[in-house]
């Protein structure tokens, strides 16, 4: 046996045991890492998951009425039975319905009221008190707090589509996860305290960067780094203030705010929110609760009828002429100076934020 073999053999056992004990140390290094908390007083961050705050039952006594079921291939069915009018090729008059889905105001009253429409029943909602006052046509939530706002479910919560693993409820939130366009957070700065804090300050950006996985793919892990989006994301930052109480966040309103929430192969789709209003739960890894606040009607019908084509209400059972319809019936804020129409309906949004160190340019 070689000199060189014979030391190999004999040093194994101190190898082995090196390496135990470099093992052994970093885990315990590992183990002793500080849990992602604020850096110099700020925190941030970012989006992954949300949903439209729809009250649903196992009985589904919001709906007693049952689900709108019937979508834009019925509206066509019921606008033109003969399959055309008068001069009208089936493939003209189908046009002329598409049409009806961009260029709202060339639609009949017919057309908004071809199909019958159900609007969410009951008193029970998640939300926000976005206006101070307890009235008639408020909700309450699940907690019993009265004074709720959340016209946007009436609107909404009888839409197959919109609710628990409906396709809109399911693909809205895989488009904002997919499509970098969609990333949106928030940075608390002046915090002493995730507990209970009276002043901290919350500024909106939307980043750059993809979400930070598990190994499944499907969990967020906290501890991500996102870039702010500086030169094409100017239109999404916002700073308001707001304040901890036992753990929970609560902003003022930010007068108007625009939130991304596009799908793939379009990058003008985003909502209007005015009187934006958060309040999340928090801890160091994750924030849960609600973005609140007036939602343009105009801009979510755009952002629907427009970016979504025809086949896809259809698999969310959406009529969207009937929902238009509903959206300003419904509609309870801003009204417009010259018509006195409200231009907004009061609604609410159920997110979750995942923990992230936002990288500024200046950084």
């Amino acid at each position: 046996m070689s000199p060189v073999w014979t030391e190999f053999k004999a040093s194994q056992p101190r190898t082995l045991a090196l390496l135990f004990t470099t093992l052994a140390a970093a885990s315990a290094a590992t183990a002793q890492l500080p849990e992602p908390y604020q850096k110099d007083g700020r925190i941030g961050y970012v989006l992954t998951e949300r949903h439209w705050a729809i009250h649903e039952t196992e009985a589904r006594t919001e709906c007693p009425q049952g689900l709108n079921s019937r979508g834009s291939r019925d509206l066509f069915a019921e606008v033109f039975p003969e399959g055309g009018e008068g001069e009208l090729s089936v493939a003209e008059s189908r046009l002329l319905i598409e049409g009806y889905q961009y260029h709202t105001s060339t639609a009949t009253t017919d057309i908004y009221d071809a199909l019958p429409f159900y609007e969410a029943q009951g008193n029970v909602s998640r939300g926000l008190n976005l206006d101070g006052e307890v009235s008639a046509d408020d909700f309450k939530n699940p907690a019993g707090e009265e004074g709720i706002d959340n016209q946007l479910y009436r609107a909404l919560g009888c839409i197959a589509g919109y609710r628990k693993d409906g396709p809109y409820w399911f693909f809205e939130n895989d488009f904002m996860i997919n499509n970098g366009y969609n990333r949106w957070m928030i940075e608390l700065s002046g915090v002493d305290d995730l507990v209970n804090d009276e002043d901290v300050t919350v500024t909106t950006y939307r980043g750059l960067d993809s979400l930070f996985t598990d190994a499944t793919g499907e969990g967020f892990i906290a501890g991500g780094t996102q870039r702010v989006d500086a030169r094409w994301g100017q239109s999404f930052v916002e700073e308001v203030k707001g304040k901890i109480v036992d753990g929970v966040l609560t902003t003022e309103p930010i007068a108007q705010a625009k939130i991304p929430w596009s799908q793939p192969g379009v990058s003008d789709g985003y909502h209007i929110f005015k009187e934006l209003q958060l309040q999340l739960k928090l801890r160091p890894e994750v924030a849960r609760g609600l973005m609140a606040g007036y939602v343009d009607v105009e801009q979510f019908n755009h952002r629907f009828r427009t970016n979504w084509s025809s086949h896809h209400q259809n698999y969310g059972q959406s009529a969207s002429a009937s929902e238009y319809a509903a959206l300003k019936r419904l509609a309870d804020g801003y009204p417009d100076p010259e018509t006195g129409d409200n231009t907004a309906i009061s609604g609410a949004v159920e997110v979750t934020l995942t923990q992230v160190y936002i990288a500024h340019p200046d950084e």
